[in-house]
């Protein structure tokens, strides 16, 4: 869903549109410390990152046009400013920072209380491919996903 960020006055923070995503932190993912480990946080990312992507309508991994296309990763980064626990319900925001010919740049922003600064921030930048005959070749962002995403990127509901 649409978080409508109401951060926008915060400069490093401030995006047009953000996605909504909640889960409740899981035992297994803590440490011995009963802390989140931090290798979980991307893939809380990922998992936001899948679940706007179908909010869009369009799941990461397709048959789009007799292409099959994908969405690796490329680059991947997490800052860590206060930890999470067992049972802790994440609010995950999902902003894009850039669409480019072939790649999307998101930022993710992880709270326990909205009311609170995020206990993380991350970035992924994605850059879209083709699977063809097992070799992977980046192409550009099909037309329909690239106006949708746009039009997230501009703060309208697709």
């Amino acid at each position: 869903m649409c978080c409508g960020c109401p951060e926008r006055a915060m400069s490093e923070e401030s995006k047009s549109y953000c996605f909504e995503y909640q889960r409740r932190v899981e035992f297994h993912e803590t440490d011995l410390a009963g802390l989140v480990h931090f290798s979980n946080f991307y893939r809380y990312m990922e998992t936001a990152e899948h679940e706007f992507m179908r909010s869009l309508g369009h799941p990461v991994h397709r048959q789009m046009n007799e292409i099959e296309i994908g969405w690796p990763r490329v680059s991947a980064s997490c800052e860590f400013r206060k930890p999470a626990r067992n049972d802790d319900v994440l609010i995950i925001r999902v902003s894009i920072d850039e669409i480019r010919t072939k790649s999307v740049r998101y930022s993710f922003r992880f709270y326990l209380d909205l009311e609170e600064a995020p206990i993380a921030t991350g970035k992924v930048a994605v850059v879209c491919v083709r699977f063809e005959n097992g070799a992977i070749s980046a192409v550009p962002i099909p037309d329909k996903i690239r106006a949708d995403l746009e039009f997230a990127l501009a703060g309208s509901k697709p």
